[in-house]
């Protein structure tokens, strides 16, 4: 009767292993990013940032229902017309309403950092991690085709990308991704190195946990808060990035409202009419510092060091 109740006790105890695994990993994860969270509520400038940043998105989703005017319609006779009731921030040097083709560029914007931070933080991720995870032979042919790739200027390699494919922003889209993919890898394989011998991926290994459920279940959330940092960052990038192209003529195509494209057309009018590339060029400058001061004040609240 004792043997018996040894060997339920023990059964037990190997049926709750699991569970207790998977407990200890949840307040593993959760305890941390609650610090994280407490610490960046009270880091003001990262919470200005993110405040722009919705305030940003929720322009981009409802900007037609704001413009006041048809951002394509032209009207010759009111070029270069002052700001009035009409056109609150003036018009263009074909009579289009300045703020109307603002609020329909952050949508262009904002949509082209969406894509490409999420392409390329997808394949980086997926990449670094399986390179990570198995090593040997495909960890070598891997980080050698990503140390290629990181040879070249970024925007240089991006531009040639552009150049063979052809001025449009889909390309722009796909050179971008094909550039920022690589440091998403090789920050996610690093991570990867450091997590995959801690005790809790040899326990799960030791329970019979295939690698898919070691690699997405255990290893990936452990290794998401630099990756969320270095998305954050890259958006801002990423819409410096376009609108850079977009001001070279390789980017959105006339007549599409984007902000780079806004300071290509304007720069003809710098002396007479300098209100036509300030307003564009606030709005980037603007977006940009908003993800990174969201992105700094989530570095700054991932950091281990501050963690208690």
């Amino acid at each position: 009767m004792e043997k018996w109740s040894c060997h339920e006790s023990l059964q037990r105890n190997w049926q709750i292993a699991p569970m207790h695994d998977a407990v200890a990993q949840i307040i593993d994860i959760s305890r941390p990013l609650g610090h994280a969270l407490h610490r960046l509520s009270h880091n003001w400038t990262a919470m200005a940032g993110g405040a722009i940043i919705v305030g940003l998105v929720i322009v981009a989703a409802i900007g037609p229902l704001l413009a006041p005017n048809d951002p394509l319609q032209q009207h010759p006779e009111l070029r270069l017309a002052a700001p009035d009731a009409q056109f609150p921030l003036g018009t263009d040097q074909l009579g289009r309403c300045v703020l109307s083709r603002l609020l329909y560029g952050a949508r262009s914007s904002l949509e082209v950092a969406v894509v490409v931070v999420g392409a390329a933080a997808v394949a980086g991720i997926l990449l670094g991690l399986i390179s990570g995870y198995f090593g040997g032979l495909l960890d070598e042919l891997l980080m050698r085709g990503v140390d290629v790739l990181l040879s070249f200027p970024g925007i240089i390699f991006a531009l040639l990308i552009v150049g063979i494919m052809g001025p449009s922003l889909i390309n722009v889209m796909i050179g971008l991704t094909l550039v920022h993919w690589t440091s998403y890898a090789r920050l996610m394989r690093g991570s990867v190195l450091a997590v995959k011998e801690r005790p809790f991926v040899e326990a799960a290994r030791a329970l019979g946990a295939g690698h898919r459920r070691i690699m997405l279940g255990h290893i990936l959330p452990h290794c998401l808060g630099p990756i969320v940092v270095m998305a954050t960052l890259g958006m801002g990038h990423v819409i410096l990035a376009a609108a850079a192209m977009s001001f070279l003529g390789l980017g959105a195509q006339p007549p599409t409202p984007e902000w780079g494209a806004m300071l290509n057309q304007a720069r003809d009018f710098m002396r007479t009419a300098p209100n036509l590339m300030l307003f564009p060029g606030l709005a980037i400058m603007v977006t940009v510092l908003s993800f990174n001061m969201l992105g700094d004040g989530l570095q700054d609240a991932l950091d281990p060091r501050h963690q208690g």
